[in-house]
């Protein structure tokens, strides 16, 4: 093989043992538990917002602001329930850029799996501690996993990764709420196909093990919209989208049937502030329809502390070095303007 072996990392056990939670997270995490499988379980109706940065790329911009989304947490808890975005592992189109803070902790130096590893559990353990939001984050690379298991209460499986067999096998054993996200070719046979796989047991190959899940019941859709064959973004939120996923939901024997949906990304063109509309938009669907109240569960918002984007290296504090998001002011005032709304 034409491959340089760097070094052996640790296993998630030698990393866990060597950064343990506390007691006090793991009960955090229970809790949270508890209350997100109950949205899924339709024995809660509150939302789940999924809402933070698009990539996680700084820690202390990354706490502060799911800091400031503590302090709306407690003024919107009878309506939405929030789960902040803390990804550290980004999927790149053309395979290069920046691919996350497990690639690189620092953006402008050279890829350090290491440092990597331990600095995105280090980070995602202050998120618990400081604000007692357990997070979401997206499983890119499904050996890696186990890295933050004890600590993630989300997992979003992406649109290039959602026809992968890997992926899907180990979101059957993840034991808490996965998403699988529409490609990125718009076919959604292929999401219902992975929601299917995610919920049935499997026996396979994972980390150097044989291993059986038992299947996850939380398996669940994400739209996030399409590019067409011209390479145009195509949105899938609307009504008629939500309905034909009920429809399609309807065909198969599949555990708490749910779609949260990505405001972002397809949907929005990635216009970051065409999230806001697209959010009332699906309140509104589910306003007219208690078929599609009940499908819909739950919303994902690319948000940060600034408007829009930046290019690594200039140092904007709060600004996404990825994809545009969402700034604080606009995105406090959308989360008051849902709780009215759900």
């Amino acid at each position: 093989m034409e491959m340089e072996f760097l070094r052996k990392l640790p296993t998630p056990q030698e990393l866990k043992e060597q950064f343990p939670v506390s007691e006090k997270v793991k009960q955090i995490k229970d809790a949270r538990d508890k209350e997100i499988r109950a949205i899924f379980e339709g024995n809660s109706d509150k939302l789940l917002l999924i809402i933070g940065p698009c990539s996680a790329d700084n820690e202390d911009a990354v706490l502060d602001y799911i800091s400031r989304l503590k302090k709306v947490q407690e003024k919107v808890e009878e309506k939405i329930l929030i789960v902040p975005r803390i990804y550290t592992n980004k999927p790149r189109t053309v395979g290069v850029g920046y691919k996350g803070m497990l690639h690189q902790p620092d953006p402008e130096r050279e890829s350090d799996m290491l440092k990597g590893i331990i600095a995105i559990r280090q980070m995602h353990t202050r998120a618990v501690e400081e604000t007692g939001f357990t997070c979401a984050d997206e499983m890119l690379y499904p050996e890696n996993h186990r890295y933050l298991s004890d600590l993630l209460s989300y997992v979003a499986i992406g649109a290039r990764s959602v026809e992968d067999q890997q992926h899907r096998l180990t979101a059957s054993g993840t034991g808490i709420p996965v998403g699988m996200k529409n490609p990125t070719g718009g076919d959604i046979t292929v999401m219902m196909n992975s929601i299917i796989a995610a919920q049935s047991s499997h026996t396979f190959i994972y980390r150097g093990w044989e291993v059986k899940t038992k299947g996850n019941d939380y398996a669940h859709a994400i739209l996030r919209g399409y590019v067409d064959k011209f390479g145009r973004s195509i949105p899938n939120y609307h009504y008629e989208d939500l309905q034909n996923l009920l429809e399609m939901y309807g065909e198969h024997d599949l555990k708490n049937p749910a779609v949260v949906v990505d405001a972002n990304h397809s949907n929005s063109g990635k216009k970051f502030i065409e999230q806001i509309r697209i959010c009332k938009d699906i309140m509104h669907s589910c306003k007219v329809s208690d078929d599609i109240h009940r499908l819909v569960k739950g919303l994902m918002v690319e948000s940060y502390i600034e408007d829009g984007s930046q290019k690594v290296g200039e140092h904007c504090y709060g600004k996404s070095i990825t994809d545009p998001c969402l700034g604080w002011e606009k995105s406090e005032k959308l989360i008051y303007e849902l709780a009215d709304l759900w």
